[in-house]
């Protein structure tokens, strides 16, 4: 068996027919965007909420995130989904972590630095980047509003039985090259559906080199691979990781825990339905060109002509990504103007995340002009950050430094980047008007957004280098 259906089997309450289990749900996380809906609608139907302790809220997804911010926000009616959350929450008995509470933060980002999700468990949320979390072994997913009334309701599901799908990433990452990268690379490589609705466990050297905020940024992206989740099975650096977290097992719970999460991998004889290799050797900064994240290319590269498309489908879907981006076959990315810089969401706003772009602003400053904003993932990643001095090098540098929460990662929260058109960003998503009506978003990594901001223009940060 492989490690997801270990797990699956673990939470199986009974078998539903037609490739369909009833599975026991250990965390449903909730934010303000849909998690009121959720619980409103179990109240009003005259339910109770079957345990408050496996449910835990949030405020990230339209909370404002400028410095001294209160319930108001630029989202049109936000102030009443946060008031309907905040109200559902307290008649349901369910935990919140609100504006002003140091555990707050972008649901993907808080869940696991508080051990509040472990190896092992099975979660969902709201949210379709919830298989964020496979990065410390646990199996989660993106449900809707009717699924989680469901969850709050019986603290189950039923769910059809995914496939499974394996890539190993071999050999070692070259110099400014992360695990942002290598996800780009991946959907860039196989396309966006390549994963298609299957449970991607990742394994390889290059995966146990990675930290598990690494893992959980290759872990937040595999939806944008076409996958319905994706796991790493954990290991020492989980087990380190998950240590001294506010809400890990303690005492005889985390002995038990820890012979468990050694415990849990894929059997040699394990059955995947596909399997990929990747020679991490090969990969250099990645940045997107279109309005897919297939749209990748390597940040030294050229815009492909879609006359070299595999099939005609593709090859519309990259003309009219080409008109959007205002980019031509051929065309270099580097040296391409950009107007913004955003660094932040659930894929790329964790301390490490912070700290490699640090490392490239330090002693420098934004281009002049350029709107650079950066967006910690949590208020407990805003103050770790703050106590290692990195909010004065972004601050010194030109960048704004903002409260936790999704804010640009998409523009149905109100945020603008003002008259910007191309932005270069560490969002997971480069969609048409993601980020703002007629915004050109270029996804990347952290050390990549960061070296672009200082140029002005798309760079390669192997050419600025770190400058502690």
């Amino acid at each position: 068996m492989t490690v997801a259906e270990k797990i699956w089997q673990q939470h199986s309450v009974a078998e539903l027919g037609d490739a369909t289990t009833l599975l026991h749900i250990d965390r449903l996380m909730l934010h303000e965007r849909s998690g009121g809906r959720m619980l409103k609608g179990v109240l009003d139907a005259g339910r109770t909420v079957y345990d408050p302790s496996m449910v835990v809220g949030t405020l990230d997804h339209i909370i404002d995130t400028t410095p001294g911010r209160g319930d108001r926000t630029l989202f049109a009616g936000g102030a009443e989904f946060i008031k309907t959350f905040r109200d559902s929450a307290a008649l349901a008995e369910v935990q919140v972590f609100d504006i002003g509470d140091a555990r707050q933060g972008i649901v993907h980002v808080m869940a696991p630095e508080l051990g509040i999700v472990s190896p092992g468990m099975t979660l969902v949320c709201g949210d379709s980047h919830t298989p964020t979390v496979g990065g410390v072994g646990a199996l989660a997913w993106g449900i809707g509003v009717t699924q989680g009334e469901h969850v709050l309701s019986t603290q189950c599901l039923a769910v059809r039985r995914p496939g499974q799908m394996r890539v190993c990433f071999e050999g070692r990452l070259a110099p400014f090259v992360t695990a942002k990268d290598m996800v780009l690379w991946l959907i860039g490589r196989y396309g966006a559906n390549g994963g298609k609705g299957r449970v991607v466990e990742m394994v390889g050297p290059v995966i146990r080199s990675l930290s598990v905020e690494g893992r959980m940024t290759l872990c937040n992206m595999m939806v944008e691979f076409g996958a319905w989740t994706a796991i790493v099975p954990p290991d020492d650096v989980t087990i380190e990781y998950m240590a001294g977290r506010p809400y890990r097992p303690t005492g005889t719970c985390w002995d038990s825990a820890e012979i468990y999460w050694r415990n849990l991998a894929s059997d040699d004889d394990a059955k995947f339905e596909s399997e990929i290799v990747v020679d991490c050797e090969d990969i250099e900064p990645q940045v997107s060109w279109g309005t897919s994240t297939e749209h990748v290319m390597g940040i030294t590269g050229q815009v492909p002509d879609p006359a070299q498309a595999g099939s005609d489908i593709a090859r519309a879907s990259m003309e009219k990504a080409l008109k959007y981006a205002d980019l031509r076959p051929g065309d270099p990315l580097l040296g391409l103007g950009i107007e913004a810089a955003f660094i932040g969401s659930c894929t790329n706003s964790r301390i490490e995340d912070l700290r490699l772009a640090a490392g490239i602003l330090t002693g420098r400053k934004v281009a002049p002009g350029l709107k650079a904003i950066c967006v910690p993932g949590s208020t407990q990643v805003k103050h770790q950050a703050e106590s290692e001095g990195l909010d004065d090098v972004f601050k010194a540098a030109g960048f704004e430094w903002r409260e936790a929460g999704c804010s640009l990662c998409f523009f149905a929260g109100g945020d603008s980047f003002g008259a910007a058109k191309r932005v270069i960003t560490t969002t997971n998503r480069n969609f048409e008007n993601r980020q703002g009506p007629n915004v050109r978003s270029h996804l990347a990594s952290p050390v990549t957004v960061a070296a672009s901001a200082v140029r002005g223009a798309i760079a390669d940060p192997r050419a600025l280098g770190f400058n502690l």
